[in-house]
């Protein structure tokens, strides 16, 4: 009873949730550019041994930014999401977490992918991180609609369009991650595409 009575009670504040997931998301916005390091070499005795070695950096400049765009992409679905989600309950506070766990995850992958960008299993694992924070904010999304969390005057607006966005975007993910299988650069720039047209609707139609 006294377990029961807890369930009841806890994890009750979004307020707290959308805290501690923007200061997430703010320090894996932060550890991403960490990786790239300023070029410390004695045998850099000119300007052009200097842009030479700035230039060796281009791999982890695009990686940065593609890393850049996944979180500020899942960032902004997020923030979607708990416009409408107004309650919580203990059970969405750990789906939550276990999101946010994922994105801790992307520094790591980012810095793996940009150091063995030539690599399919590199690329394998930073489109896994993408899938699994995809699932959990799907996962996430799913449960506060079953749970009746969510706002009811809007529910039935957004459900959908919600719920594809995530489904189309993991297979954009999908196709961009198997043709890095095939050239690490077509792979990303597909990837970037994909993030570049979620973020400002090239080819959707605002409203």
């Amino acid at each position: 009873m006294k377990n029961s009575s807890y369930n009841k009670i806890a994890g009750k504040d979004t307020a707290r949730l959308i805290a501690i997931s923007d200061g997430v998301f703010a320090v894996a916005l932060t550890l991403l550019v960490l990786e790239i390091r300023v070029p410390f070499l004695q045998s850099i005795q000119s300007e052009q041994d200097l842009i030479n070695e700035f230039l060796t950096l281009k791999s982890k400049f695009l990686v940065y930014f593609l890393a850049f765009m996944t979180t500020g992409i899942f960032w902004v679905g997020h923030s979607a999401q708990y416009k409408h989600i107004e309650q919580s309950d203990r059970n969405l506070n750990w789906i939550n977490l276990l999101f946010l766990l994922t994105v801790t995850f992307l520094p790591f992958t980012t810095a793996f992918l940009g150091d063995y960008m030539h690599f399919k299993f590199a690329i394998a694992v930073y489109w896994f991180n993408i899938f699994l924070m995809g699932l959990m904010l799907y996962i996430n999304w799913i449960y506060a609609c079953k749970n009746n969390l969510v706002n009811t005057e809007t529910k039935d607006l957004v459900d959908k369009p919600l719920k594809q966005r995530i489904i189309i975007a993991q297979t954009l993910y999908l196709i961009g991650a198997l043709l890095g299988f095939i050239n690490p650069y077509l792979g990303i720039a597909m990837i970037i595409a994909v993030q570049l047209n979620y973020a400002f609707a090239f080819f959707l139609e605002k409203k």
